[in-house]
């Protein structure tokens, strides 16, 4: 593997998964010409979804606001962000309440496909069922945590396509949730904006030095 050797003299390998990681930085501006396929779109939820999850609950979804008029209905309950109206396209990433009896049914194609025997199942469901029934902040939690990673994924495939995202919690949940159609179990966990950039964004900000967030035990 090869390194590189960085500012503070710390070894980092080189590759293009890391090299992706690394220049990754929020966009502020983007080129509002620029529009995405629906293919491309796919793509980037494609890959989104190979994110974990517990249980492979795969308890997720993604809206992909791009046309103008769902852009106007999302701009004023998102805190009239200008990167709404800009970017190609935002997800609301919806998180799904974690729901154990759902198990069986995510579990179905992999046992199809081989990876897992079908005995295996209620071992699956039977823990998950202890973890997440009648706990509703776990459930909610599990339902911030598994959108996130999908988030993250997105966020990296954007960056590897040569397109800029940020990130967004700046928005009114409840109106997102009305306005979008969110069943009762859905959250909306974050905005998302990917786009093709224009000039004027910042590289990515430096860190913190490892030393100060990391421990060993």
């Amino acid at each position: 593997m090869n390194y590189i050797s960085n500012a503070a003299n710390e070894l980092t390998p080189t590759n293009a998964v890391i090299e992706t990681i690394l220049s990754r930085s929020a966009a502020k501006y983007y080129d509002r010409a620029a529009t995405l396929s629906d293919d491309e779109i796919r793509d980037l939820v494609r890959i989104g979804t190979s994110a974990p999850t517990s249980f492979h609950l795969q308890n997720w979804r993604f809206i992909a606001v791009r046309t103008p008029d769902a852009k106007a209905l999302l701009h004023p309950i998102a805190w009239k962000q200008p990167a709404i109206l800009d970017a190609a396209v935002t997800f609301i990433i919806v998180g799904q309440l974690a729901d154990a009896s759902t198990v069986p049914a995510r579990l179905a194609p992999v046992v199809e496909a081989g990876i897992m025997p079908a005995h295996l199942v209620p071992e699956w469901e039977i823990p998950a069922r202890g973890l997440y029934d009648d706990q509703p902040q776990r459930q909610r939690d599990e339902a911030v945590r598994s959108a996130t990673f999908g988030t993250a994924a997105i966020i990296y495939a954007a960056r590897s396509f040569g397109l800029g995202s940020t990130p967004m919690i700046g928005f009114d949940a409840e109106a997102v949730h009305r306005e979008f159609g969110l069943a009762e179990d859905e959250i909306p966990v974050m905005l998302l904006t990917v786009g093709p950039e224009r000039a004027g964004n910042w590289p990515q900000k430096p860190r913190m030095p490892v030393a100060e967030v990391l421990s060993f035990a």
